[in-house]
């Protein structure tokens, strides 16, 4: 038996029989309740040496990396090089968009094809250019390897992308939020990387179901104080009917140069910024989960899922789900997940997948055990009172099932009918989930920020970031999703940096000179959700938990050239760096 913090509980199972030349049987593993995993925990790393002392010694083995193995041995963010061209009509209309990337994939190939893939994919989706091309090439050096991080390659592409498109609104004296709506595709449009891409499988054209950007264009306007219309003002995006705040987009220059200024400290400059983003929801013909439901004596729920749990709150959003279809409190439905031995088969919690996916398996297990629920308490029903009544007229509510004249039987009676009365039956369902489709959730990501002119110091005032993501399920756990990603977005785009001398090794060993962000230093953060119903999922949902980490640092990127007029190209944007550009601009 193996107890690791891993996302890929099923994957850790399938690669490790053959490196310990045993038989998957004879292998069991569980996820504990122990959280945080970002892609960090996609691969076997030490599970097969503690499996090997085990095996040696006859005893039990605990195998934990040391701060400096984490930095060594571990994985990190591909770094890349990325390189873009556009083409586009003087009236601001982009016909082709081109993007080359470079990856350095370290010592090893892990994850290599994909993550470059995915900048290339997700980045070059949103905007719908007739002429696309992408262009990569990966490379092995002599540094620890690259790995799965949340985001997935996406946050790489669109910092340069988003940085680029800001530039040719600029340059083409057009308001750049018009710029981005304009051109960037909307609900019934074919994803255009789709005909292409798809993570290393045969590609399947798709089309998108549901697009809210212009409304989280408009939320995060309002709720930044949108102050940058670009050089031309008084053109808002209203030719594009999206409706967002004029009165913003109106403030004559003067007014806008006085917000800039600090009071008092004449070496400081405002400025806000924007990127726009999208990604994807789960691997579309791969990513499979699978669930069982049975129903207890009491009339409470056991659901067991292969999902893992990495602090996400996915057993609880997974219970909700359930709860919603049979109509029961959410403490009436006990969840198991995690342990090969006993669960249903999951791929795993990555993709920003694991509502989507599990959470379709989930449903359908929930459907057929609501149906096996009505059929047992029609038959109660009629035996009581000759008024006959069809199980599908039943609604499961209040642990009632519940007929249109108003009589009903608990839950609680229509379990011990099933399993001690007449039937003897268990009423239970598995059921398992795969999508042809990965509806990409979209977001307008909002910064507004402060420069030292004096020492390259940027210090974030506020992040506010609006997110299609579909129906959300759990408010409280997606708000998490989103100021948590926001959070090491922030760190990707200012302070956080591996670093390594000219062998490779790694310069950077220990937290003390790895800069993350304390609670103290964090700028304030506003989450808007603005919801879509989409189609392809029972409960209208699409992924949140990757795409905060997407448009944080272009943002970021675009406000620091806001503020004092330089162009940033190179993340972490740190006080040397900036500093650097703005010896350049004197």
């Amino acid at each position: 038996m193996i107890r690791t913090s891993t996302q890929v509980p099923f994957h850790a199972r399938r690669i490790l029989a053959p490196v310990l030349g045993l038989p998957p049987k004879r292998i069991r593993v569980i996820k504990p309740r122990i959280g945080g995993g970002f892609g960090g925990k996609q691969e076997i790393l030490i599970e097969d040496v503690a499996a090997h002392l085990t095996i040696a010694t006859g005893r039990p083995v605990r195998f934990e990396y040391t701060r400096e193995e984490e930095f060594i041995a571990a994985r990190s963010r591909h770094p890349m090089r990325v390189r873009v061209k556009t083409g586009v009509t003087r009236d601001g209309k982009i016909i082709a968009n081109e993007m080359y990337a470079l990856t350095d994939t370290g010592a090893y190939g892990c994850h290599a094809l994909t993550v470059t893939g995915n900048t290339g994919q997700k980045c070059l989706n949103l905007y719908n250019a007739p002429n696309i091309k992408f262009e990569a090439h990966v490379v092995y050096t002599n540094t620890p390897p690259s790995g799965a991080f949340r985001g997935y390659g996406v946050p790489q592409g669109f910092f340069p992308l988003e940085v680029h498109i800001e530039k040719i609104a600029r340059a083409l004296n057009l308001d750049p939020l018009e710029f981005r709506l304009k051109n960037a595709v909307r609900a019934g449009d074919e994803l255009p990387m789709s005909k292409a891409w798809n993570e290393g499988r045969p590609p399947h054209p798709e089309t998108i179901e549901t697009c809210g950007l212009v409304e989280c264009v408009e939320r995060g306007v309002e709720a930044i104080g949108w102050k940058c219309a670009g050089e031309q003002g008084s053109r808002g995006a209203g030719e594009q009917g999206s409706g967002f705040a004029k009165s913003a987009i109106e403030n004559q220059k003067s007014e806008i140069e006085n917000w800039k200024l600090v009071p008092g400290k004449p070496h400081l400059r405002r400025g806000q910024g924007v990127a726009c983003v999208m990604q994807g929801t789960a691997i579309p013909y791969l990513d499979m989960g699978g669930a069982s439901l049975k129903i207890n004596d009491d009339g409470s729920f056991n659901l067991l899922v292969g999902a893992t749990d990495l602090g996400t709150g996915s057993d609880t959003v997974l219970a909700q789900l359930a709860a919603e279809i049979l109509g029961c409190p959410l403490d009436d439905i006990l969840v198991y997940s995690s342990d090969t031995d006993f669960t249903p088969f999951d791929k795993g919690a990555y993709a920003s997948s694991t509502t989507y996916i599990s959470g379709g398996a989930v449903v359908k297990a929930a459907e057929q055990v609501a149906e096996q629920i009505k059929l047992v308490a029609a038959r109660m029903l009629n035996e009581s009172q000759q008024s006959t009544v069809n199980s599908q007229q039943l609604v499961l509510r209040d642990k009632k099932v519940i007929a249109p004249d108003g009589r009903f039987v608990t839950l609680q009676d229509v379990a011990l009918e099933s399993l001690h009365h007449k039937d003897q039956h268990q009423i239970m369902a598995v059921a398992s989930y795969v999508s042809p489709k990965s509806p990409p959730p979209f977001a307008a990501q909002f910064a507004q920020v402060i420069v030292d002119t004096e020492t390259g110091q940027i210090t974030v005032e506020k992040l506010v970031m609006a997110v299609d993501s579909g129906v959300i399920v759990n408010p409280a756990t997606a708000s998490g999703q989103i100021e948590g990603g926001m959070t090491q977005a922030l760190g990707y785009a200012v302070c956080e940096e591996m670093l390594y001398d000219a062998r490779g090794n790694s310069i950077v060993r220990e937290l003390g000179d790895y800069k993350i962000f304390a609670s103290d230093e964090m700028p304030e953060l506003e989450t808007i959700f603005v919801q879509t119903f989409e189609p392809s999922h029972p409960f209208g949902l699409k992924a949140v938990a990757e795409i905060p980490l997407d448009g944080v640092a272009p943002a970021i990127a675009n406000a620091v050239h806001d503020a004092v007029g330089v162009w940033m190209r190179e993340i972490p944007m740190t006080p040397e760096r900036v500093w650097q550009q703005l010896k350049n601009v004197r």
